[in-house]
């Protein structure tokens, strides 16, 4: 029981040193595919979520885990998130960690190729859609990948002040 507790000066800085490397493949995976990554919208989404989350944790946790090395990892995670949350207060590093929202619907029409590059299909923005309560795309003014991986609709109907889409990215490319 008392090995629970005991860890190496080395392994400890394993540990780390592995939190970090991981922590950072991941992001740079989700910066990648995009926020839809990670927002599950399908049983295949979320498994795959699940099997994201225990490639990190066995990774981070060595091939021997212990309760000691379960804590260095899960300070060091906590840090650098405490740190990525210091970082996101400047605005070049938010802006790539966050991509800007993207608009996949204007004025009741698709935008394919914003739809495309977001890796959204059609489907997911009739769900939406339905959600919203609305009965046909034509009552719908946008719909607007947020970077939280979620989709907002606005209605038609509703009046929008554009400070609320300042930052939702239009260019299609």
């Amino acid at each position: 029981m008392s090995e629970q507790f005991q860890i190496t000066g080395e392994t400890a800085l394993t540990v780390v040193v592995t939190t970090i490397g991981i922590y950072l493949a991941f992001i740079a995976l989700v910066r990648i595919t995009g926020p839809r990554a990670l927002s599950s919208t399908s049983s295949f989404d979320f498994a795959c979520v699940v099997a994201f989350g225990a490639i990190l944790g066995r990774t981070v946790l060595l091939t021997d885990p212990t309760l000691a090395i379960g804590v260095v990892a899960l300070v060091s995670f906590v840090a650098l998130q405490a740190l990525l949350g210091l970082g996101r207060q400047n605005a070049t590093l938010y802006r790539w960690l966050n991509p800007s929202p993207i608009l996949l619907v204007a004025d009741g029409e698709l935008l394919s190729d914003n739809m495309r590059r977001a890796h959204v299909v059609e489907d997911e923005v009739r769900q939406a859609v339905r959600r919203a309560g609305a009965r046909s795309l034509s009552e719908i003014r946008c719909v607007v990948l947020e970077r939280n991986g979620a989709l907002s609709v606005v209605r038609s109907h509703d009046a929008v002040d554009p400070w609320l889409l300042t930052d939702v990215s239009r260019a299609t490319r």
